[in-house]
């Protein structure tokens, strides 16, 4: 099955006298970046979510946020006088200076000061209360992660129909360039055998006409593009492979779209005939199509 990196949850829950609110979020990154914000005084509860996103994770930057309050009816938050005090008036000269340099500042709220350090702080939590309630969060955040994975699957999903029909359309274009290319060879022949005859009727005596032949075997070698579609056709078999694998394949998706690259590169290099750098130059684009999403793959 093919996961995309992009994902989001979210969820709420109370327990031992505290309410919570989870943010989960992935985006495509190259690796597996792990980005959390929850509270330090629940010891151990970090590297518990921790452990559970790097199992459940391969790629993907994921931003985890936990916010937490007591619930209503529980001991509320205690005020440090002499912190307020300090806040007030740091305030207050914020203000009067603003005031003289003619600047008009935003109305003070109280929630923005109790968030100022030192002015408020949790009740002290005991260690068998922190404890219980990190047990709440780790076997509750598991539904949210359970939420995610589904987002990242039905994602995922999408992405494998839309590669799939990319690669049913470079296949289309691969087979379009073989025929272009045996379309072109009695032209080349023509070409090569006018070459041949010029350079034989305008040389001085004494050319060796057996080396003159391989030269020219050796340019209709390189102009041959058999190889290049071979190796498209195998690139679009392995891709497909790739698809049904049942495991995080973005990484190897990835480098085979620079070896589709190189191919179709090739071919328009080679292709000495309009026809045919058209269909590459359609592959190329193809191909950049299908990269794009194939970013977003695990």
């Amino acid at each position: 099955m093919v996961n995309s990196m992009t994902g989001f949850a979210a969820g709420t829950g109370a327990a031992e006298g505290f309410d919570w609110s989870w943010d989960l979020r992935s985006v495509n990154a190259r690796g597996l970046d792990l980005r959390l914000r929850v509270p330090d005084w629940i010891s151990g509860l970090e590297p518990e979510l921790r452990k559970a996103l790097s199992a459940a994770l391969g790629r993907g930057s994921v931003a985890l946020s936990l916010r937490l309050t007591r619930a209503a009816g529980a001991a509320g938050l205690q005020i440090d006088p002499g912190g307020l005090a300090q806040a007030l008036d740091g305030i207050a000269r914020v203000q009067a200076a603003a005031a003289d340099a003619g600047i008009a500042l935003s109305e003070t709220r109280a929630a923005d000061i109790l968030a100022m350090r030192g002015v408020s702080e949790a009740p002290q939590t005991d260690t068998g209360e922190a404890a219980r309630l990190k047990t709440a969060l780790v076997a509750d955040f598991r539904g949210l992660l359970d939420q995610l994975l589904a987002m990242r699957r039905d994602e995922g999903a999408a992405l494998k129909a839309v590669i799939s029909a990319q690669l049913d359309e470079i296949a289309t274009l691969t087979v379009a360039a073989q025929e272009a290319a045996g379309a072109r060879q009695p032209r080349m022949r023509e070409t090569l055998k006018a070459a041949l005859e010029e350079i034989m009727a305008t040389t001085a005596e004494g050319l060796d006409e057996a080396r003159v032949l391989q030269e020219l075997a050796v340019l209709a070698l390189k102009s041959d593009v058999t190889e290049e579609l071979d190796r498209l056709s195998a690139h679009v078999d392995a891709a497909r492979e790739l698809l049904d694998a049942g495991q995080p394949v973005g990484r190897r998706l990835d480098f085979l779209c620079q070896e589709f690259n190189r191919e179709a590169n090739t071919l328009c290099a080679k292709s000495g005939a309009v026809a045919l750098t058209r269909i590459g130059l359609d592959l190329k684009a193809a191909i950049d199509q299908m990269r794009e999403q194939i970013q977003n793959v695990e």
